[in-house]
């Protein structure tokens, strides 16, 4: 009975965080649970939980990507400027995209044909896809958006359009990594790389699709961005990718591959986002914020490596067990 407590406990300890923190924040501050309050978290949410799909999906097979700020930005002042320059917002979501994607796959060559670990291969790309869109825009911003902010403002009936986003996007990771083969072998890569080679799973095919799959998630996120701030700003969204890998961490993933939920990240897109509004609202300093959400990442890590270590432990006990029982 205490191993299943202590089971149920570790599954749904992310779920019951949150519901904390919900409490407290609507102690602290009696807007917090208004309506217009809530909705506008989930759209700030929105850009950090889709680049939080991403990390996730990385990190479960193994790896992670510093770029995705940078990458955002250059998707993001390419798509604005496109979209001045035509008149349609197809065109320039699939510009964001397919830039995004491009960056995204020279990660993957960096990483699977050069073996560049992805830490170095992604910090690579983020001070070139950085440096590029700075060129590009000159250093300036691009303004004047006029339609192009329906995708980050706008509604579709009475739910914002980069809420509808989020969420189509949710139903489709959790699906991928809960009903697909592609999710399974990116839990097996991560896992254990030699192993997954070692069942037949072609892990350099894979870690490309997982790349792009990134690619197509910063793309879109680098839309609503600049949409929601109704700029394109080539020094925009600097750090995001802490703010994706801090999500993920938090909602669970765990920095040593193989482990890691949609559902989990989602959670920890929100205590984020939560926390964030919270002390937004209580007039906190926007460096003592910065000094929170390094903690918060601190934190993280290290019940990442303690609960990796404490199951570790317990494994290598029942399997001395056993041999003794057998002996």
């Amino acid at each position: 009975m205490k191993f299943r407590n202590n089971r149920v406990m570790e599954k749904y300890s992310i779920f019951i965080v949150l519901f904390v923190m919900i409490i407290i924040c609507s102690l602290l501050n009696e807007n917090f649970l208004s309506t217009g309050n809530i909705t506008n978290i989930i759209k700030q949410l929105s850009v950090a939980a889709i680049l939080a799909y991403g990390e996730m999906l990385l990190i479960v097979s193994g790896m992670l990507d510093l770029s995705a700020g940078a990458v955002l930005a250059l998707s993001g002042v390419l798509s604005v400027s496109v979209y001045k320059s035509s008149g349609s917002l197809i065109i320039a979501l699939l510009v964001a995209v397919i830039v995004a994607v491009v960056c995204n796959i020279i990660n993957a060559i960096m990483v699977t044909s050069f073996k560049a670990p992805p830490f170095i291969a992604t910090l690579a790309m983020q001070t070139v896809a950085r440096g590029i869109a700075l060129l590009f825009t000159k250093g300036q911003n691009i303004l004047q958006l006029d339609n192009y902010v329906v995708f980050g403002q706008g509604n579709i009936g009475p739910i914002p359009v980069s809420i509808i986003f989020l969420i189509i996007i949710t139903i489709i990771i959790w699906y991928l990594l809960r009903h697909t083969r592609l999710g399974r072998s990116l839990y097996a890569i991560g896992g254990n790389e030699e192993a997954a080679v070692a069942s037949g799973i072609n892990v350099k095919l894979n870690k490309y699709k997982v790349f792009i799959i990134n690619g197509i998630l910063v793309g879109i996120a680098g839309v609503l961005f600049m949409s929601r701030v109704n700029a394109g700003l080539p020094n925009g969204a600097v750090g995001y990718e802490m703010e994706g890998l801090t999500a993920a961490i938090v909602g669970g993933t765990s920095f040593s591959g193989g482990i890691g939920t949609t559902m989990g990240t989602l959670t920890g897109a929100f205590i984020i986002g939560c926390l964030n509004n919270i002390m937004n609202l209580i007039g906190i300093d926007s460096y003592v914020q910065q000094i929170v959400k390094g903690v918060i990442i601190a934190l993280a890590v290290i019940w990442d490596i303690h609960s990796k270590t404490k199951k570790t432990t317990k494994v290598v006990l029942v399997e001395e067990k056993e041999k003794v029982v057998s002996n």
